[in-house]
C-alpha cells in the first residue's frame, strides 16, 4: 500500500448519505488490473460535470461516456453508513479469491472517505480508486488510478497509475511523464475517430516507452 500527502480535514456532517449510481460485479476492463474480477461501486456526482447532455459541451470534461446521475442504477442508493455501504458491495462478490471492489463515478472522492475505506478494508476488500486528480486521495486506498482532464487542476499528483486518455485538445504527455506514479498508461479517447486515436496512441507509445496502451477491453466483448 503506498502512502498518499495528506488531504485537509473534512467533515461528514453535512453530507449524510453515500449516494451510489449503481454497484455491479465484472472485469475491470482498463487500466493496470484488466481482466480482474471486481465489484463496481459507481459515485454518483462529479465536479467536473453534471452528467447532464446539456451541460456537455461547457465542462471540464467533455468526453465522459458514463451516467452517474442519480441513484437509480442496479444496486444504486443511498447509504446513510459506511458499513451498510460495504455490506452492499460485499454481497455482490461470489466468494473466493481476493475481493477487490473499485471505487468509480463520476468522482468517487467527493464522497470516498476513511469511514467508507475502513469499513471495505473491515469487509475483506482491496480498495481501487479511479479519479479525475482534482481531490487529494485519503490514506488507505490500495490502488489509486489517476485520469487528468486537460483544464482541470491536478491536485493528486502521486499513485499507482495514471491513466490518460488520449487526445485531449492541449494536452501531452509529456507534462505528466515526470510525476511520482508506478504505471503510465495512455488510453484512446472513444469517438468517432477512434480508429485515428489508437494509432496515435500506438506511435506515442512506441516513440515514449515509458507510455503502454490502456484498451477499454469490456467495450469490446460487450461486458458492464
Amino acid at each position: 500500500m503506498r502512502a498518499w500527502p495528506t488531504p485537509p480535514a473534512t467533515s461528514r456532517a453535512d453530507t449524510v448519505v453515500y449516494s451510489v449510481k449503481e454497484i455491479y460485479y465484472t472485469l475491470q476492463g482498463e487500466g493496470h488490473h484488466t481482466g480482474r474480477p471486481a465489484v463496481f461501486c459507481r459515485f454518483a456526482g462529479c465536479n467536473l460535470w453534471t452528467g447532464l447532455e446539456k451541460d456537455r459541451s461547457t465542462a471540464i470534461c467533455q468526453f465522459c461516456d458514463t451516467d452517474f446521475v442519480g441513484t437509480d442504477g442496479t444496486g444504486g442508493g443511498k447509504f446513510k453508513m459506511a458499513e451498510d455501504l460495504a455490506a452492499a458491495v460485499a454481497a455482490h462478490w461470489p466468494g473466493g479469491g481476493t475481493p477487490y471492489v473499485v471505487c468509480t463515478g463520476g468522482e468517487p472522492l467527493l464522497q470516498l472517505d476513511a469511514a467508507l475505506i475502513d469499513a471495505f478494508h473491515a469487509a475483506g476488500f482491496e480498495i481501487g480508486v479511479e479519479s479525475n486528480g482534482t481531490i487529494a486521495a485519503p490514506k488507505g486506498i490500495d490502488w489509486l488510478c489517476i485520469s487528468p482532464k486537460i483544464g482541470a487542476d491536478l491536485v493528486q499528483t502521486s499513485g499507482d497509475e495514471i491513466k490518460l486518455v488520449y487526445p485531449q485538445a492541449g494536452g501531452d504527455p509529456a507534462q505528466f511523464a515526470d510525476l511520482n506514479f508506478a504505471h503510465f498508461y495512455l488510453q484512446p479517447m472513444d469517438s468517432d475517430q477512434q480508429a485515428e486515436n489508437i494509432q496515435s496512441v500506438v506511435d506515442y507509445c512506441k516513440a515514449h516507452p515509458r507510455w503502454s496502451m490502456s484498451l477499454q477491453t469490456h467495450k469490446v466483448m460487450d461486458i458492464p
